[in-house]
């Protein structure tokens, strides 16, 4: 699997479209019910399963023999095993955001090398935005419909402001941990938010720190990650080491991503 600049700039254009089409195949199914829970407790939708059907024919199609792990998948049969190079997908993240008729919610494809998320796309069907990135190569954000795309625009993480940082929570799973290292941030505001759209408003600078200190998959968060990182970001584990994707549960104990790359606090 190359992953050359121009390869990686066909690519991310290929991971767009796919984003664009599953937007579409939720938005044909939004209101339409068919709602059932997971084994692990979680909801999953028609919606869930029309767009994760939309992005594994697209990628198919690209023949880009690597594997491809998607969360619905994932759900139903063992996933294959990660190796050098992979694709995460998570269909409909924010599930929950979704069936509660919110607009947080988002479709994520990101591309992995080395257990390194290297490029990523993720779209926000019911805002109309998308944000894709390609690691040294940066990042920016389109807005789209169905029927039309704008050109993109540029976007940096902003350097953390010397009084209250933006810290960017999680409206639906925000667990204790998580609550009290926000709580030792002095004169933080706090913006709530569902699904990977927190990673692209740090990525736009509109957010400077987003901390989750619970376990999470690595199709959540590796197209995030991989903008972030594209837009000047950075992500760490609590202890300072990095993250790394594709182990065997395929979970991520906790992270603290920062839009300031210098940030040290762990």
């Amino acid at each position: 699997m190359p992953l050359d600049p121009a390869a990686s700039a066909e690519l991310v254009d290929a991971m767009t479209a796919l984003c664009v089409g599953a937007a579409q195949a939720i938005h044909d199914w939004k209101g339409q019910g068919g709602v059932h829970t997971k084994s692990d407790g979680s909801p999953v939708t028609a919606a869930d399963e029309a767009a994760e059907a939309v992005i594994a024919a697209g990628l198919a199609r690209l023949d880009l023999d690597i594997p491809v792990i998607s969360e619905e998948q994932a759900a139903r049969e063992r996933p294959a095993a990660a190796g050098e190079n992979f694709i995460l997908v998570d269909p409909l993240d924010g599930t929950r955001e979704f069936i509660a008729g919110r607009d947080e919610y988002t479709v994520n494809i990101g591309l992995v090398s080395g257990g390194i998320p290297m490029l990523g796309v993720i779209a926000a069907p019911a805002l109309g935005l998308l944000w894709r990135g390609i690691v040294g190569r940066g990042a920016e954000r389109l807005d789209f419909s169905t029927q039309t795309m704008s050109a993109p625009q540029p976007i940096r993480t902003r350097p953390r402001p010397a009084s209250e940082p933006v810290v960017i929570t999680s409206r639906s799973h925000l667990d204790a941990r998580t609550q009290a290292y926000i709580d030792g941030l002095p004169g933080a505001r706090r913006l709530a938010c569902g699904s990977s759209i927190k990673f692209c408003r740090l990525a736009e600078g509109a957010a400077d720190i987003y901390p989750r200190l619970a376990p999470t998959h690595d199709w959540d968060i590796a197209a995030g990650h991989a903008i972030l990182l594209a837009a000047g970001g950075r992500m760490i584990a609590p202890d300072g080491a990095p993250i790394v994707y594709g182990s065997a549960d395929l979970i991520v104990p906790a992270f603290l991503a920062f839009g300031d790359p210098r940030e040290i606090k762990a």
